[in-house]
């Protein structure tokens, strides 16, 4: 083979040799050395995908790869963004950028983060959050969606494997690096990154040691546009046609300017004193950080909602400019949950400035030893500490005075679902304590009064400890008439999670002076009108941040701490496992096949509430689960594979839904709080896919799944039903409790297809010119259904509805072009619409859902020498907005039929903007 800069492939494992030039991709390799894919680093994508694919043919399980060269190929600051390619993965986004990674279309809460094989709790718990894991600290990315027995149990949809970066993954000493500059379309905000890798191998004596240390940094600054209404059912509106009228109890914008950064420092040794012999000592440290200024203009509709007097009787619905009442839900006035003018409106300003601060820190030592007779035995220790810092600053609200006529009028406009058009008026008072007409239109919202009522300044720190220990013992023999592997684990989990939250709350006129908060709002501001472009129908100015922390400096300097007792907790949960499994290969293909056993001890210490009284409460529970899984592969012929499995897991509440503080009230009969003695989501699920590898080149993939789901949890209402809070002669066994419960059974079932093509190798034949070997295409698409049953609440009955969190069809669509030094990718993302949250009662305005996504992300990539490119990044190319809406259609009646379908209403809309970068690589 004569390629000067090649990859060997081989099994799964990378063997890298370097020289100054590049070079064509090189010939497939031989038909009888199947197992190796040789690659020559001029087709970075081409043969990132080629690697990926050989991960891929090899495994005993169904898996999705990013190989190491793909990390990065598009704007892929974090994994999510990096994996939301792969088929059946699609994203939940928070300010525009991938957050969340739902696996063919299951819930979040069913993917799991690793690294390295090791299970690692986020910062915010069981909801694995990708954003805060930069990319660039990975060598591969493996999606597994069919659980096997080594996984956790608590591995539903599937696990996301971060495999980290090797010393000997490299020949040699190894210097790769990254420079780039940025800026984003709304607001000309400043982006800024960069990255570095260095690793180098070591003889000792007999033996060898590989080195390698990374590091990244990633920031961009941002604002956005946005508006959000939330709507209710209002008592008073019995007027014919009542039943389909949701109005809109408040009009809000949340109006951020953040800046945003990742950071990472990651290290790993190994050593290998001989061939059968290596230990490794890896760490890793992520930190994200979102400086969050937010200024939040709410007017409170319904402020008056007392005025209007219930009654059923028809009555003229044409336009009266002189109410009696506030005009709110007052259909008599002419008024419509799409349009109307409400008088005397209260604005309820909120300016908030966060200090929110996430960080992993991971520490493993492992090691593998192959022994005579084909034992091998697998250890490994892991510490890892996780935190979420979710601090304020400081916030300070501004409320309207009591007199209306310091009020403005607002007329609304909400019959545009992408705008939410408010005008404001003056208000004046006619003849009448409840009679007010609209004045002159006024243009600037800070005019209007609003003095400060309360600062708050807090401290919040959640901090996850976990500690694990796993031991696996495998044994090489025939079995069956076949190559068996043999396996028998332990893995000994411990994690605790303590919230600690302190606030200071300044609500009196003294306190406020006492800190020097200033009584009018424009003596706080800048003189920075709205950067963005969502039309307002008001002008406002940005508070100034030097002053909030001014504030906030002086409130922590004159009034003291005190604990948010019903926020604080102190949750372990311990979980004893073990598992055997065997895997046998066959000349026509494999079997894998075993059992994990999982023992779960909880116990939960925090402070619950009764009546007057406050206590701590210690509760614990156990359960012992057991989780079998077989997975057959067959090779139809030496290109073709066939899967099928069968698999099961848990999916666990998160820790502060575990925590035993409840607030229990006898005025109003009503218990809230955590639940310890929950239930795991059970689900258990069968995979059939085909997989075609073409020669020389290519990838097709058809495959369908289906999850049958026990005991699914909800966050509900519902009858408390214990006396275990009982106490001094009370029955509190009726009450009304709100908090995570299990709720019925349900399924997902769905179908995948994907498919990896290049036209290279197909030049010659279809007497095409060479340069057009450069374009390839990757497609997937991804479809399903999902039906649940949720319990029926009071009147309401109960219903299907969909999982949350899944959309109907999720699919990836990428286009390039690679050759001669040149790499441009385009990619296109959708998923359709997705159910975010489920009401439990008629009074709230339905079921919310997320509307279909749409991303589009151009990359491009030159290299100008062998060890030297320009890149250059389109990010949100499309910069369609995300829309959050209810569907009070979806709601049923006390007989089970539904409510006849008002409008779709939005609820939620922002648009971040296009985003766009570039800069250089570097490869030595």
């Amino acid at each position: 083979m004569t390629s000067q800069f090649k990859i060997l492939l081989l099994a799964g494992i990378s063997l890298v040799a370097a020289t100054p030039a590049l070079a064509q991709l090189a010939p497939a390799a031989d038909e009888g050395d199947e197992q190796a894919i040789v690659v020559t680093g001029s087709r970075p994508i081409a043969e990132s995908e080629a690697a990926a694919l050989t991960i891929q043919r090899n495994t005993d399980s169904l898996v999705a790869v990013v190989a190491a060269d793909g990390v990065g190929r598009l704007p892929d600051q974090n994994i999510a963004q990096a994996t939301s390619r792969l088929p059946g993965v699609s994203v939940e986004r928070d300010q525009g950028q991938a957050r969340y990674i739902n696996l063919r279309g299951a819930p979040k809460r069913w993917t799991t983060l690793s690294f390295d094989g090791i299970n690692v709790v986020s910062p915010e718990g069981r909801d694995a959050r990708f954003d805060s894991t930069p990319s660039a600290i990975a060598s591969q990315i493996v999606v597994s969606k069919a659980v096997t027995p080594e996984m956790p149990g608590e591995t539903v949809a599937g696990n996301v494997n971060i495999i980290t970066r090797s010393g000997f993954d490299y020949p040699g000493l190894h210097v790769a690096g990254k420079a780039g500059y940025g800026i984003a379309e709304l607001g000309d905000r400043k982006q800024y990154e960069a990255s570095a890798v260095v690793s180098d191998r070591f003889k000792v004596g007999e033996g060898e040691i590989g080195v390698v240390l990374s590091g990244s940094y990633f920031e961009r600054a941002m604002i956005t546009d946005n508006f959000e209404t939330d709507y209710e059912r209002v008592a008073q509106d019995q007027r014919p046609g009542s039943a389909t009228r949701f109005w809109a109890a408040e009009a809000e914008n949340k109006l951020y300017r953040l800046t945003r950064k990742n950071w990472s420092v990651s290290g790993r040794i190994d050593y290998k004193p001989d061939a059968d012999n290596t230990i490794s000592l890896r760490s890793v440290y992520t930190i994200f950080t979102d400086d969050e200024a937010r200024d939040n203009y709410r007017f409170d509709l319904d402020d008056r909602q007392s005025d209007l007097v219930a009654s059923a009787a028809a009555c003229p619905t044409t336009l009266n400019p002189n109410p009696t009442t506030s005009g709110y839900a007052d259909v008599c006035i002419g008024n419509t949950p799409q349009k109307g003018t409400v008088y005397g409106v209260d604005i309820r300003q909120r300016s908030t400035l966060r200090a929110f601060r996430q960080s992993i820190f991971t520490n493993t030592l492992a090691g593998d030893h192959d022994f005579a007779d084909g034992w091998k035995l697998n250890w490994l220790a892991n510490y890892t500490e996780s935190k979420d810092d979710r601090s304020v600053v400081g916030e300070v609200a501004w409320d309207s005075p009591g007199t209306r006529t310091a009020r403005p009028s607002v007329s609304y406009d909400f019959s545009d679902p992408n705008h939410s058009n408010l005008v404001l008026f003056s208000t004046n008072q006619l003849s009448g304590p409840t009679r007010f007409q609209a004045g002159g239109q006024v243009t600037n919202v800070d005019s209007f009064t609003k003095p400060p009522s309360s600062l708050l300044v807090l401290d919040a720190v959640d901090t996850t400890k976990a500690y694990t220990g796993k031991l696996v013992l495998a044994r090489e023999t025939g079995l069956f008439g076949g190559e068996a592997v043999l396996k028998a684990g332990f893995q000994f989990d411990r994690r605790t999670k303590i919230a600690d939250e302190n606030q200071i709350l300044l609500n009196t006129a003294a306190q406020l002076a006492t800190v020097g908060l200033p009584t009018d709002y424009n003596q706080f501001s800048l003189n920075t009108p709205f950067e963005g472009k969502i039309p307002l129908g008001y002008n406002f100015h940005y508070f100034d941040t030097a002053k909030m922390r001014q504030v906030s400096k002086a409130a922590r300097a004159s009034f003291a701490f005190a604990p948010n007792a019903a926020n604080n907790y102190n949750v372990r949960e311990e979980v004893y496992a073990g598992f055997i499994m065997g895997t046998v290969k066959y000349d026509w293909g494999s079997i894998l096949g075993g059992v994990r056993i999982e023992h779960l001890k909880n116990r939960g210490v925090a402070l619950a509430t009764v009546g007057a009284a406050a206590a701590p409460v210690t509760a614990t529970s156990s359960q012992t689960l057991a989780f079998p899984s077989l997975h057959f592969n067959y090779n139809v012929d030496d290109t073709k594979k066939l899967r099928l499995s069968f698999n099961s897991g848990a999916a666990r509440a998160d820790y502060d839904d575990l925590r035993p503080n409840v607030v229990v009230s006898d005025t109003n009969q009503t218990i809230s709080g955590g639940n310890p003695s929950v239930k795991p989501e059970r689900a258990f699920g069968v995979d059939g896919y085909f997989e075609w590898y073409i020669k020389p080149q290519g990838y097709l993939m058809v495959g369908a799944f289906y999850k049958k789901v026990k005991d699914v949890l909800y966050r509900q209402t519902r009858t408390f039903g214990s006396n275990a809070l009982d106490s001094n002669g009370i029955d509190r066994s009726a009450y009304t409790f709100t908090g995570i419960t299990n709720g019925g059974d349900g399924r997902i079932f769905g179908a995948e297809a994907a498919a990896q093509l290049q036209l290279e190798p197909w030049t010659g034949n279809l007497g095409l010119p060479e340069w057009t070997g450069g374009f390839g295409l990757s497609a997937n698409l991804t479809v399903n259904d999902s039906k649940v049953t949720k319990p029926g609440i009071g009147a309401v009955p109960a219903r299907k509805v969909r999982l949350p969190g899944t959309s109907d069809v999720v699919y990836n669509i990428g286009a390039y072009y690679e050759k001669y030094g040149l790499s441009i990718r385009v990619q296109y993302q959708r998923r359709s619409t997705w159910l975010d949250e489920i009401v439990d009662d008629l009074t709230d305005g339905g079921d919310t859902y997320w509307a279909a996504d749409d991303e589009m992300d151009v990359s491009a990539r030159y290299a100008i020498t062998p060890n030297v490119e320009i890149y250059f990044d389109a990010q949100n190319v499309l910069n369609k907005p995300g829309r959050r809406y209810s569907e009070p259609g979806n709601l049923l009646t006390a007989t089970g039929t539904p409510t006849a379908r008002s409008s779709i209403q939005t609820i939620e809309w922002e648009r971040f903007g296009r985003r766009y970068s570039g800069g250089v690589r570097v490869n030595f």
